[in-house]
């Protein structure tokens, strides 16, 4: 047994109630619109920038335009000019510096304005240590609430000994620009992660 085990065994000796689970059999919020509602709520309660790509656009003029003044782009997604690559970076350290991270959404939610990105890169700081993320997401994988997300997500399964399980790996929900207003009741922005996200919406 080893520590993990042998503590939660020990939780679980002293537990002296339990309860059910509670009932999730609820009606969820859907929108008749989740592209539109999603457009609103990214925003405005979300505090992003948001750009509704046509087919015919660049989306590296997109990202110039949105950022004019960036001289680190950090991004592997195909057809991205990018200064760096999170996946040939020798360590995480070397995305120190980077103005704009480009990173792809798999799925979005109307409800509150997340994205969910998957780890599709060596290097995950990328996410948190530019000082800017567009995030890319196609208007398709749009969905009403997070119940309707997490069915969305895709989580690949991986041969163990007693079976197949979903090898979640890492991934994360972005809501707009990190902000805490923790230290003095001063809003900050910036303080985990980046400053300020554009949201780019795909056909």
């Amino acid at each position: 047994m080893n520590s993990k085990d042998e503590i939660l065994q020990r939780l679980r000796a002293h537990t002296r109630e339990t309860y059910d689970m509670p009932n999730l059999d609820f009606e969820t919020i859907t929108y008749d619109d989740p592209v539109a509602q999603f457009i609103e709520t990214t925003t405005t309660i979300a505090g992003a920038h948001l750009i509704e790509a046509k087919p015919s656009d660049d989306l590296n003029e997109l990202v110039h335009k949105a950022y004019p003044n960036a001289s680190i782009i950090a991004s592997n997604i195909e057809g991205i000019n990018a200064q760096l690559n999170p996946d040939t970076v020798k360590k995480a350290q070397d995305l120190d510096h980077t103005d704009v991270g480009v990173i792809r959404g798999e799925v979005a939610c109307a409800e509150n304005g997340c994205v969910w990105i998957p780890q599709t890169m060596k290097e995950r700081a990328m996410c948190f240590s530019a000082e800017y993320l567009v995030i890319l997401v196609s208007k398709a994988n749009i969905v009403s609430n997070m119940h309707q997300a997490y069915e969305r997500i895709n989580f690949p399964e991986v041969d163990m000994p007693d079976g197949k399980h979903s090898d979640y790996g890492f991934g994360t929900f972005i809501s707009g620009p990190s902000k805490t207003a923790d230290i003095e009741q001063a809003l900050v922005y910036g303080a985990q992660a980046a400053r300020g996200v554009t949201v780019i919406l795909t056909d």
